[in-house]
């Protein structure tokens, strides 16, 4: 782990994150209206910081995923999620999505991706996902950059 001192980037410009938590707030005001399930929610937040290695959003919102109920099992294997019987078609969906948005990098959302995701998904929840996910990126990026300490508390 590198301990480096950096800035942190909410602190240094509260107003830009506060605009980041009401955009936040928004999206997850979406993916309820659009019925998504809380926990999906917790699951898409979680698999998004995996692949981004935030050790502070993984811990968060693994704490929050307990705390609404989700089983330990699912959580220990999301990382693996495709290679499971753990998930339902609508999370498998959305875990899909969320990873090719993550991954944009890697090719952008690809036609299968999207159409796998429209197979269990309404264009509404697709939407709601594709925006929890970015809100998502979003924060692993400030945590990451400014490296948020994260200890055995």
């Amino acid at each position: 782990m590198n301990n480096t001192p950096r800035v942190n980037i909410s602190k240094q410009h509260p107003s830009s994150y506060k605009a980041l938590i009401a955009l936040s707030a928004t999206a997850e005001e979406g993916a309820a209206a659009a019925g998504l399930d809380p926990l999906l929610l917790e699951l898409v937040k979680l698999r998004t910081s995996q692949i981004n290695g935030c050790a502070f959003c993984l811990r968060m919102h693994t704490r929050d995923a307990l705390k609404k109920g989700e089983n330990p099992d699912r959580l220990a294997v999301l990382a693996a999620w495709a290679e499971t019987g753990y998930f339902t078609d609508t999370e498998r969906a959305a875990l899909r999505l969320a990873e090719s948005i993550t991954r944009i990098a890697d090719g952008h959302v690809s036609d299968a991706d999207y159409a796998a995701a429209a197979t269990s998904l309404t264009e509404e929840q697709i939407s709601a996902v594709a925006w929890l996910t970015t809100v998502m990126n979003a924060f692993n990026r400030v945590a990451v950059t400014s490296r948020y300490t994260v200890t055995g508390d």
